[in-house]
């Protein structure tokens, strides 16, 4: 795992993530033994309050290419990926929500539309094949979600039918420019980097993938559904005023 350069690079956000982080490194550690993938793990800690400094720093001690990034404080877990995104050394970089809600070896999926298909970033879709949900959220949640996705597709001029599932891969060199320009530092973040992946020029496949809601999710409807939808007000309001500049060639 510790070779250079590197293949790939795994991302895990998390806060609070003692209870369910254990079970995904060891997920992750378990998928990345049987490939052949010269690979890294970078856990983002965004101002933990529990063990979870204590429990990566310890996998890191038996691991080598497992590392930690703190934030320092809590930022949010868009301002996590960008961290870790920003870190990566790997090839491709993908990141992955800390429950594993979408089970990593569907990260093969994304991986080979980028390499054999030539996107330059794939991202895991429960829209596209919901037969594939193997544990569904609540109704009130899953239409929520929907319509979250019609507002973005909307008012972000997006094509895709879920950007909010948390299973990403991006081409590192050519998704550089996205995660340092990219503002929103929480849940409304998805929306944001998909937006400018199409500004400046990059090709995004949808990916059908397995996925389990997990009842401990940290997305409140109410609350957080507000303030994602004022991130796409904002989102827009930056791209009007300039601050998503196109690089020369985008």
């Amino acid at each position: 795992m510790n070779s250079q350069p590197l293949d790939l690079s795994i991302i895990i956000p998390a806060y609070n993530e003692e209870r369910r982080l254990p079970k995904t490194l060891d997920a992750v550690l378990t998928y990345l033994h049987t490939r052949t993938e010269r690979a890294e793990i970078i856990v983002v800690d965004d101002g933990s309050s529990d063990s979870t400094v204590e429990i990566v720093n310890g996998y890191a001690q038996k691991y080598e290419g497992l590392r930690l990034a703190s934030n320092g404080s809590n930022r949010g877990k868009g301002y996590s990926v960008r961290h870790g995104m920003r870190e990566a050394r790997g090839e491709i970089a993908l990141f992955t929500d800390a429950d594993l809600s979408t089970p990593i070896e569907e990260a093969d999926k994304l991986l080979a539309a980028i390499r054999t298909s030539g996107y330059d970033g794939a991202i895991g879709s429960r829209a596209v094949d919901r037969s594939l949900i193997e544990i569904h959220q609540s109704v009130i949640r899953e239409q929520a979600g929907i319509f979250f996705n019609r507002l973005v597709r909307s008012i972000m001029g997006i094509g895709f039918s879920d950007t909010q599932c948390g299973f990403k891969a991006f081409r590192t060199a050519r998704a550089r420019i996205i995660f340092e320009q990219q503002r929103i530092e929480r849940f409304g973040f998805d929306p944001e980097i998909l937006f400018l992946a199409q500004r400046h020029g990059l090709r995004v496949a949808e990916i059908p993938v397995r996925w389990s809601h997990d009842a401990g999710t940290k997305v409140n409807v109410a609350a957080d559904g507000i303030r994602m939808f004022l991130d796409l007000l904002v989102i827009r309001g930056n791209a009007v005023r300039g601050r998503y500049p196109r690089a020369s060639g985008s």
